[in-house]
C-alpha cells in the first residue's frame, strides 16, 4: 500500500529483483508509479479491498503497509479476514537488514545523502552493495540498487518502529528534535523518547560509526559492542584533515587512527557533505573496499535528487544564475544549505517554503536565524502536509524576525507565479538561487529554468 512513496517503491524494486511477485496501489498516479509499471511491477490506482478479495494481480500472501495506515482501513481488514499476513514496512526493512551484512544509516540529518554516498563509494571500490535510499540516486536511476551485498539502508526515525531494528554497522550522523510531537501517528512524543530510540537501534547493532563532531552522540552509543567515530574532531577514528573548500566542493585528506588513507573530494559544497563523504569512505574501508577507487567514485557524485540538485540556469534578462534545489526544511539543514551556497562565492538567493504548521510553530525563530546569512530570502506560505492550520502560525513570523534582526532582503511572497517572474527577471550571472523545503517548492526551480521536471538532469 502506498507503493508510489519513496520508501515503498524502493521495497517493491528490491523484492521484485529477488524474484518475488510484487504489486501495489497508491491514491494517485505519479512519475514513480509510472516507472514501477515500466519495470514490470503492477500498480493500481486508489486503495480498494478488492485488491485482496478479487485478487486482480493474483494471490496475495503478504500485504505491506506503513504504520501510518489505519488498522481499520478496508484493505487491511480484507487482508486480515482472508488470512493474509499484514506486515509493517519497518518489519520488512528489519528482514532485509538481518539477511546478511548490513549498514543502517540513522540520524536526524543527512541520511539520504550519506546512504547514497556509501552505496556509490562501495560500488566504486569494487563491492556490490544493495541499497535502499529515501531519494533518487542518479547513478542508479532509482531509489534502490540491487546487489549481492552488503545491504545499505536509510533508516528513518520519523517512524517509531525503527527503534525495534538493528544492523551490522549503524552509521549515526546526528540527533536533533525533528519528527517530534503533533498528531502524526508515527512521530515521537518527546525528543528524549526519540533519542532513546536511536540508542536502542545502536545497542541492537554489532557496531556503531558515529559522528564525533556532533555533541551528545557519545551518550547514545554506549550500548554498541564496538564503537567507532568519524569527523574533523581530534581523536576521531576516521578524520577529515587539511580540508580545502572551493566553489564547487571540498578536497580533504582522510586518516584512520592517525594513519593517512589518502586524498578525497566531495563535489558538493558544505562541511556537512565532507562529513557525509567521510562516513561513506569509512564504511567502505571497514568492508575492505579499495580507498582510492571509492574516493574517485565519490568525487564524481553530485548528490541524490532534491539534495543540492543542480536544476539549470535561470534565463532572466541578464541570465546565467545557477538554480539549485534542496530538501532543507529544518533549521540545521537550512543553515547547512545556506553555508553551502555561500561556499560557491555567489550572491545567495533563497526561496524557502516552511514545512508543516507544527514544525514551524516549534522552530520558526531558529529557521529565521538559519536564513540570516542568505543575501535575499523569498518566503512562501507554509506547506501544510495534511496538517490543520495552527492559529497565529504563519510564514511571516520568520520574515518578521529576520527583519527585526536587521536583514534587509527578506520578502513574504505567497504568489508563486510572482516568485517565478521576479526571480527570472532579476537573475544575475553571479547569483545562486536555491529553492528549499520539503514541500513542493521544487516545482518553482523547474519553472524558473523553464524546463519540464522530466527533463531536469540530476
Amino acid at each position: 500500500m502506498g507503493i508510489g512513496g519513496i520508501g515503498m517503491s524502493a521495497f517493491a524494486r528490491l523484492l521484485a529483483a529477488r524474484g518475488l511477485r510484487v504489486s501495489g496501489c497508491d491514491a494517485q498516479s505519479s512519475e514513480l508509479t509510472a516507472q514501477l509499471t515500466s519495470e514490470g511491477i503492477l500498480v493500481a490506482q486508489h486503495h480498494d479491498a478488492a485488491h485482496i478479495t478479487a485478487q486482480p494481480y493474483g494471490r496475495v500472501d503478504v500485504l505491506v503497509a506503513s504504520e501510518a495506515v489505519p488498522k481499520d482501513h478496508p484493505e487491511v481488514l480484507a487482508a486480515l479476514a482472508a488470512g493474509v499476513r499484514v506486515q509493517p514496512r519497518m518489519s520488512l526493512l528489519d528482514e532485509l537488514l538481518s539477511a546478511g551484512p548490513s549498514i543502517g544509516v540513522i540520524g536526524t540529518h543527512g541520511k539520504t545523502t550519506t546512504t547514497s554516498m556509501i552505496a556509490i563509494a562501495m560500488q566504486g571500490a569494487g563491492l556490490d552493495p544493495a541499497a535502499f535510499v529515501g531519494g533518487i540516486v542518479p547513478e542508479f536511476g532509482s531509489n534502490a540498487r540491487v546487489g549481492a551485498g552488503p545491504f545499505v539502508a536509510e533508516v528513518d526515525e520519523s517512524d517509531r518502529a525503527f527503534a525495534l531494528l538493528g544492523c551490522e554497522t549503524a552509521v549515526f550522523t546526528n540527533a536533533e528534535d525533528d519528527h517530534v510531537g503533533g498528531n502524526i501517528a508515527t512521530y515521537w512524543n518527546t525528543v528524549e523518547e526519540q533519542h532513546a530510540g536511536f540508542a536502542r537501534f545502536v545497542s541492537q547493532s554489532r557496531r556503531v560509526l558515529a559522528c564525533a563532531d556532533w555533541p551528545g552522540l557519545e551518550e547514545l552509543t554506549g550500548g554498541a559492542p564496538e564503537q567507532l567515530t568519524y569527523g574533523q574532531a581530534q581523536g576521531a577514528d576516521y578524520r577529515a584533515v587539511n580540508v580545502r573548500p572551493d566553489p564547487d566542493g571540498t578536497a580533504f585528506t582522510v586518516t584512520w587512527q592517525g594513519q593517512e588513507l589518502g586524498e578525497a573530494r566531495v563535489g558538493l559544497p558544505g562541511t556537512h557533505n565532507v562529513l557525509n563523504a567521510l562516513a561513506a569512505l569509512a564504511v567502505t574501508h571497514l568492508y575492505g573496499g579499495n580507498f582510492e577507487a571509492a574516493a574517485t567514485a565519490l568525487a564524481a557524485f553530485r548528490g541524490p535528487g532534491r539534495r543540492w540538485q543542480h536544476i539549470g540556469t535561470a534565463r532572466g534578462e541578464a541570465g546565467g544564475a545557477l538554480v539549485v534545489d534542496d530538501y532543507a526544511h529544518n533549521a540545521t539543514k537550512v543553515a547547512a544549505a545556506v553555508q553551502a551556497a555561500r561556499q560557491t562565492g555567489r550572491r545567495v538567493r533563497v526561496v524557502f517554503q516552511p514545512h508543516r504548521y507544527l514544525r514551524t510553530q516549534q522552530s520558526w525563530p531558529r529557521l529565521a536565524d538559519a536564513l540570516m546569512d542568505a543575501d535575499e530570502v523569498l518566503l512562501l506560505d507554509i506547506a501544510a502536509a495534511s496538517e490543520d492550520p495552527i492559529e497565529g502560525i504563519h510564514a511571516t513570523l520568520i520574515s518578521g524576525r529576520m527583519t527585526d534582526n536587521g536583514h534587509g532582503g527578506v520578502t513574504y511572497m505567497p504568489d508563486r507565479a510572482e516568485v517565478v517572474r521576479y526571480v527570472r527577471e532579476s537573475a544575475q550571472p553571479a547569483d545562486i538561487i536555491v529553492t528549499m523545503g520539503a514541500g513542493d517548492v521544487w516545482k518553482l526551480a523547474r519553472e524558473v529554468v523553464a524546463l519540464d521536471s522530466a527533463e531536469v538532469s540530476a
